[in-house]
């Protein structure tokens, strides 16, 4: 029923998953704290918490990248300095990606049924 159908299990995918959305909930929270500052909208404090957990996934899976991958302390370094640069994880989506498809990654494990 699912022949052919791949499930990406690396830890260089689960940080390229997260890291997009890492990356979008930074933008979004510093955006809502100009609104906060120049307006009556706060959106502070749920954006905050959202971007937190979104952040700490990031963190923990980047931590476990270099762990399974054997990066050099300065790959996860920077890797994870992008996680505080505005921006960054798409960067590092974009880094991750090509990483994946250049083969470092774990291969796909394949789905039978």
């Amino acid at each position: 029923m699912l022949e052919g159908f791949s499930v990406k299990n690396s830890a260089v995918h689960r940080l390229r998953l997260v890291s997009m959305p890492e990356g979008l909930s930074f933008l979004i929270l510093l955006v809502c704290s100009v609104l906060k500052r120049t307006t009556s909208f706060n959106a502070v404090p749920v954006m905050g918490m959202v971007h937190g957990i979104i952040f700490l996934l990031y963190v923990l899976f980047a931590l476990i990248a270099w762990r399974k991958q054997g990066w050099t302390l300065g790959r996860a370094a920077l890797i994870l300095v992008l996680s505080v640069l505005p921006g960054g994880g798409f960067y590092a989506e974009r880094l991750l990606g090509r990483e994946e498809k250049q083969g470092f990654g774990t291969p796909a494990v394949a789905v039978s049924t």
